[in-house]
């Protein structure tokens, strides 16, 4: 039988747990948290004075922090992106509101929140340009991206589990800083939008257990094949007004390093996390050049430590124009 074929039959089967995947990894939409109760709102007597008091915090906030949320943003707000490229996976049918179909929309839709959440305190904040924050958003939907994996499921589910900790590390970093600047509404923001992404990262790291016990050697091929080539962040077409695809992305990946927020050290963590969470290292059953990427994927993370280790991080900061260098002092 066809590699392809397989793949379906194990999608199809796995298919039948989606409602169960549904009612233990997501949220229902009247009880999960919105925008609107992280924000001023606009409709309450104390709205300026709130207004007032998230621009005044803002103030002292550094500048490569808020690179690094706009880059979070804006990565967050590409979500179309994501969903078309997740429906075009082997063994997905966006025809019916069934099976891996009902996982990708209800998924999105509670992703779909944080950009929107983190664009309006974006706004408020008047520490940036919006208007340049919206065009490379516009800028990474329309340019698309390549992470490497095609339709195949396997190759799909590494990413999204690699990238669902990535992104929880990241938001949670952030809501880390903003609390030691005393920025205790953002803080609260980013660490709900990290819980989420945990759950999610739960949720992908379980269908990749699952498909190792029903398609064993294929499935640690495919993580072997993501590994090698590297995950390629969704950032990765990052550009600024007038630039070329990908132009801005080392320099905001620069920001998040000097900051804290997201480091070459974490990518190596999060492999040593996943192999973990999979404990490839007591897999059995493997044909030999499952084998052969088995002892790759063990070595692999201190090999990719070292070479972390010997990065040297620019230390001059690159001026965006995302972001506003001049701290508004005059509020209201």
């Amino acid at each position: 039988m066809r590699t392809e074929n397989i793949r379906k039959e194990v999608m199809q089967l796995l298919a039948k747990k989606v409602d169960e995947f549904v009612e233990k990894y997501l949220r229902p939409v009247d009880k999960i948290w919105q925008p609107s109760d992280l924000l001023p709102n606009s409709n309450d007597p104390d709205f300026l004075e709130r207004l007032r008091d998230l621009r005044e915090v803002s103030q002292d906030m550094p500048y490569d922090f808020w690179v690094s949320l706009v880059g979070d943003t804006i990565t967050e707000e590409a979500l179309p992106t994501y969903e078309s490229w997740l429906m075009h996976v082997e063994g997905v049918s966006q025809e019916e509101n069934t099976g891996w179909s009902k996982w990708i929309r209800q998924w999105t839709s509670e992703e779909n929140r944080h950009g929107d959440v983190l664009n309006k305190y974006l706004y408020l904040s008047g520490r940036v340009n919006m208007r340049q924050i919206e065009v490379t958003t516009q800028y990474l939907i329309s340019d698309g991206f390549d992470i490497g994996t095609g339709n195949d499921p396997y190759k799909n589910f590494v990413y999204t589990s690699f990238q669902e900790l990535a992104t929880h590390v990241s938001h949670k970093r952030v809501a880390e800083i903003a609390q030691k600047y005393d920025n205790h509404d953002l803080a609260k923001m980013c660490h709900w939008i990290a819980g989420d992404e945990m759950r999610h990262h739960k949720a992908y790291s379980v269908f990749v257990s699952n498909i190792f016990e029903l398609d064993t050697s294929e499935m640690m091929l495919a993580y072997a094949h993501m590994m090698k080539h590297k995950i390629t962040m969704p950032a990765v077409f990052l550009r600024e007004l007038g630039q070329q695809a990908g132009a801005a992305f080392q320099q905001f990946s620069n920001s998040a390093q000097r900051i804290g927020v997201y480091t070459s050290a974490d990518y190596v963590e999060i492999l040593r996390t996943l192999n973990k969470i999979w404990k490839i290292d007591a897999i059995g059953n493997l044909n030999a050049e499952a084998e052969k990427a088995r002892d790759f994927l063990m070595k692999l993370p201190d090999r990719m430590e070292k070479i972390a280790e010997r990065l040297v991080i620019p230390p001059d900061v690159f001026k965006f124009s995302w972001v506003d260098p001049v701290m508004i002092k005059t509020i209201f």
